[in-house]
Formats: C-alpha cells, structure tokens, sequence
C-alpha cells in the first residue's frame, strides 16, 4: 500500500510539471480530425433497390387492402387504419376522448372480458393494441402472431374493432390512473419543455395538445366514448394492412369474413389545416426549484412531409444532431456538457417543426446554450465539407437498407405512401434523392428553416441560477411548474 500511494504521488507530481511546463492549463480535448475507427467499408455507389410492391384491393365498404406477401417465416403481422378517429378530432372540451376511447375498445367486447381478451393473446404469445395519439388524425389497430394463431388473434382484433362495450368500471379505473399520471407528469422536466413548446408552435391548433385535465377526464363518459366509436371508427376511408406468411386471396377472405359486415357511413376524407403562425422568437423557461440540470430546447416552424425541401433538410438534420453528428461531438464529445443531444424533424400533413434538445448541468448552461446556437449558425452559413456531408447521407441510406430485411419495416413504408399519397416508386427511388442532396441545398434548407428570427429557446431548470443566462437571448417569460406565469426574479 505504502509503495503503490508513492508511486501515485510520483505521477501526480510528473503531471503537474508537465501542466506547469505548458503553461498551468490543460489542453481541452476536441474531436477535431477524429478517425472512427471500425467502420465498415462503404460502397460509393449509389444503392439501387427495387422494394417488393404489395397486392392491393378495394373492397365495397370502402376499406382498402394491402398485402406484403412474405413466406420466409411462419408469422403475421397487420395493421387497420382509420382516419379521422384520432384525437386531432377531439371536441375542445374533451381533449382525450379518442386517446381514452382507443385504448378502452381493448377493454372488452359484448363476447368477451378484458381479463380474456389478455388470457388469448398471452396463451398465443401474440401482440394486439389499440392507439390514438391526442393530435394524431387515425387511431390504429395492430398486432401481430404466428401463423398457426393468426385466425384467433384477427378474430379478436375485429370484434375489438366493432364490438367494444367500453365498460363503466374499467373506465374509472382508468381515469383515475390517468389523474395520478397528471400529478406525476408535472414532475419531468421533459414534459414541462413541450408543455410550452407546444402551446407556442401550435397556439390552439390540435397539434398543441400535450396532455389531458381533469376537467376532461370528467367529460369524458362510457356514453360519449360508445358514441365517437359509432361515429369515427367508419371503414369509408381506412386501411387494412398485412405482412408476411398470407396471400392477397387468404387476407381478402379473412376481412370480408371478420369486417364485411362494417357498414360504410358516407363521411368525406377527414381534413387537417395548417397551425397559426407562432408569435415572434422568445425565451420561454420553466422554474424547477434547485435542479441540478437545464433542459433546453431549441424549436422552429418546420414543413409538411410532403415539402420538395423534406430530403435536403433530413440531411441536414443528421449532419447537426444524427448519431455522432455536429452537436454530440461538440457538446458532450469535447465539452462533456450532456450525456445526449439531438434534433429532429416532425412533418404530418399541416405544417410541422423541428426541434434541438439535451440536458446539461445547471452550471454550463449558458456556454452550452451558446455552443448550441452557435452550431445552428453554423450550419446555415458554412457549407458542410463534402466528406462529411458525403458520410452521412451514407448513414441515412445505410440505415434504410438494414430496415428493409424486415418486412413489417417495408409494410410501414408503403403505409406512409398511402398516407401521404406518394408515387409508387417512392421509396425505390430514397437512397439516390438522399444521394443527390447537394452542399447547396443543404445549406438553402438550412437558411429558410432554421433562421434565428424563426427559433424558439424553451428551458426547464433553477429559475435563480439561469435567468440572467437566458435574458442576453431575449425577454424571459417565466412560467412555475404548473404552467402559471411568475414575474421574472419572483420567489419559486
């Protein structure tokens, strides 16, 4: 013991002359010139597919089928979407009723108890869930099986679809689940930041809906639920989707034997509309009482997913905030600011946004906000070098060739295709548009979407400590952590 503490204040010794003779400070590390190392080789050319195209038909009731015929394994998976049954079309004052009316059709039917319903799938060792997201526009029903099991799990999966009973006693234990959830929610930091975020981007726009209250979960009844599945879950525009070991004939008897009988309600395509403009850029933050950590989110207004500048800006995205990219590196790689950061693009059918987040100790806020804008600038006024804009529209290819060995990946793909009416060829031809993305467009992306008189800064931390921080990006609007606003400076 006596030899190894010796030894040890010898190399403490050792590095602080060697610190001394480099003039007192240490050198910050930086991944300037870093070499990965372990990469595979990758091709230069660019990646030609040609993606299997599913059977499809139309049925009389309106519902339209698609098949991804695939033998190599005995298993099913499917999906059934229903526009307009999600809570984009929620009523204002029962935010949640499609949420809470999706996920209480699984509940039980007229033939069969939650309890059986969960027995069945267990004993099947198959999946079967119901959604809809609080400003999604379909709820969707989807699972999966084995082969030998996908008549009884389809079977289930329709009678959920059409006989729901949404009963009483589940749904006050549900609600009161959702109350206690309420309550808790108010305690991430995560949740608070798009509380906010949401409310600015999308003002009263459904895409602004995060969460539910109390005073919704109140409205919301057995009766109101049996009558938004009466009057939504309509088979006129919907989809009903398989992949895997059946054929378009087999799928097609099954749907006419388990959905023939859902009766088409004559209702038009349901609609969306763009959000309002956000009001001009501001400095949002949220106090949180002697947090040790700021989160920090920086938004913009963003495009539909059907925007000419969708592929320019998807490589842009992932040169500033993929896996490795410009921010990791920056801010957790050199700095150690964050153990992650990333950014993102949400494009629906209205108009999106994209956002950067992370969280970093209370203590670096300001230098890794700073860090954080100053890379976003960056990004729209240098072109990014070929090489590395090169390396990462290889990544986003790469990455969409592994995803196609899995054929409920490829379904997915031709879903979105039918969801947002894309050409037949539109994902044969994805690797060569990520492929032909110039320096130029990724930077005349970047400047249109990510202008500092669009971006939005939202932080969540010790009002005290980050205040002044913030004020040098404009004013502070301080909200508690209820979302009520508080004077800036006033006692948390």
């Amino acid at each position: 013991m006596m030899r190894r503490s010796l030894t040890t204040t010898a190399l403490v010794a050792a590095a602080a002359a060697m610190m001394s003779a480099q003039g007192g400070s240490q050198q910050e590390p930086t991944t300037k010139g870093m070499v990965l190392k372990g990469k595979a080789p990758i091709s230069k050319e660019v990646l030609k597919v040609k993606l299997p195209r599913p059977q499809e038909a139309d049925l009389p009731n309106g519902l339209h089928l698609m098949v991804l015929e695939d033998r190599r394994l005995p298993q099913i998976n499917f999906q059934i979407i229903i526009p307009g049954a999600g809570g984009y079309y929620d009523p204002p004052n029962q935010v949640g009723l499609a949420q809470y009316t999706a996920s209480m059709m699984r509940e039980g039917t007229k033939t069969r108890t939650t309890l059986q319903i969960s027995q069945d799938l267990e004993t099947m060792a198959a999946n079967m869930g119901v959604g809809a997201g609080l400003s999604s526009q379909p709820a969707t029903v989807s699972g999966g099986s084995l082969t030998e099991n996908f008549d009884k799990l389809f079977d289930i999966a329709t009678d959920v679809v059409l006989n729901p009973t949404f009963p009483a006693d589940e749904w006050a234990k549900a609600k009161t689940r959702a109350k206690s959830g309420l309550l808790q929610q108010r305690t991430s930091p995560g949740f608070l930041a798009q509380e906010h975020y949401s409310r600015i981007m999308y003002g009263n726009h459904p895409a602004g809906r995060v969460t539910v209250t109390a005073e919704s979960l109140d409205a919301i009844t057995p009766e109101a639920m049996a009558e938004f599945h009466r009057t939504h879950f309509v088979p006129d525009h919907a989809l009903v989707a398989f992949a895997g070991d059946i054929s378009l004939a087999e799928a097609r008897k099954r749907v006419e034997e388990k959905l023939g009988g859902w009766k088409k309600a004559g209702t038009s395509k349901p609609a969306v509309s763009d959000p309002p403009a956000p009001p001009a850029p501001k400095v949002t933050l949220v106090g949180r009482p002697n947090s040790v950590q700021t989160l920090l989110m920086i938004g913009a207004p963003g495009m539909t997913r059907t925007d000419p500048d969708y592929d320019a800006l998807t490589v842009a995205n992932r040169v500033l905030g993929g896996v490795m990219g410009r921010l990791f590196r920056h801010l957790r790689e050199e700095k150690g600011y964050t153990y992650g950061i990333s950014s993102g693009i949400n494009a629906p059918k209205y108009r999106g946004d994209w956002t950067a987040s992370t969280s970093v100790r209370t203590a670096v806020t300001a230098d890794a906000l700073r860090d954080l804008l100053a890379e976003i600038e960056e990004m729209r006024t240098t072109t990014v070098p070929a090489g590395e804009l090169q390396d990462n529209k290889g990544a986003l290819v790469a990455a969409f060739a592994l995803s196609l060995e899995n054929t409920a990946s490829v379904l997915n793909y031709y879903v979105q295709s039918w969801t947002y009416g894309f050409p037949a060829d539109h994902w044969d031809t994805y690797p060569a548009r990520i492929a032909a993305v110039t320096q130029e467009q990724a930077l005349a992306a970047t400047k249109k979407y990510w202008d500092p008189s669009r971006l939005q800064i939202i932080a969540v931390g010790d009002a005290p400590q980050i205040t002044e921080v913030l004020k040098k990006y404009g004013t502070v609007d301080l909200y508690d952590a209820d979302g009520k606003p508080m004077k800036t400076g006033a006692s948390q």
